[in-house]
């Protein structure tokens, strides 16, 4: 695992050069973040200290952007998941990180892109049920800027994939 530095790099000054172990680990640690170190050690194919030091490597270049439960949203309570497709009447920086603010703070959107094409922001919220997606909607709609929102409930999700794709041709 070679480091190079970059000093356009923004985020952090090292930037690893992904070996095909490193691409192992990530992929171990994005099926299954909850892995001890020895049991991924094992089967990225080393022995346990290289790996716990390419994982922090990896961490501080950014590839690992932090760990997480993947929790049931029914079990707790929110019964129903949509996306919102918001159009907003202005593009200017500030009325969009305005917007963006607004909604981050709201715990029901899990999450807010920026797209183009269609509409402004695409965000993905959960509510505890129809009347409380209702009041979401209308509280969206009244947004500062908001001249449109189309919301689509989500039926059923078939694939909810974590991460990116991890290329590993030697795996």
């Amino acid at each position: 695992m070679a480091t190079t530095t970059d000093p356009t790099d923004t985020v952090t000054s090292r930037r690893v050069k992904l070996d095909a172990i490193d691409r192992r680990i990530l992929r171990n640690l994005r099926d299954d973040g909850r892995m001890t170190n020895v049991d991924l050690a094992r089967l990225s194919g080393i022995s346990a200290p290289p790996c716990l030091r390419r994982v922090r490597a990896l961490e501080k270049a950014g590839y690992i952007k932090g760990y997480h439960a993947e929790l049931d949203g029914e079990l707790l309570g929110y019964e129903v998941a949509f996306h919102a497709l918001v159009g907003l009447d202005s593009q200017a920086g500030d009325v969009l990180s305005r917007f963006e603010a607004e909604v981050g703070a709201w715990p029901e959107v899990r999450r807010c892109d920026m797209i183009r094409g269609g509409g402004d922001f695409l965000l993905r919220m959960v509510a505890r049920n129809t009347a409380h997606e209702n009041e979401l909607t209308t509280r969206l709609t009244s947004a500062a800027h908001v001249t449109n929102v189309q919301t689509f409930q989500v039926i059923r999700t078939s694939k909810h994939e974590s991460g990116v794709p991890v290329d590993d041709p030697e795996c």
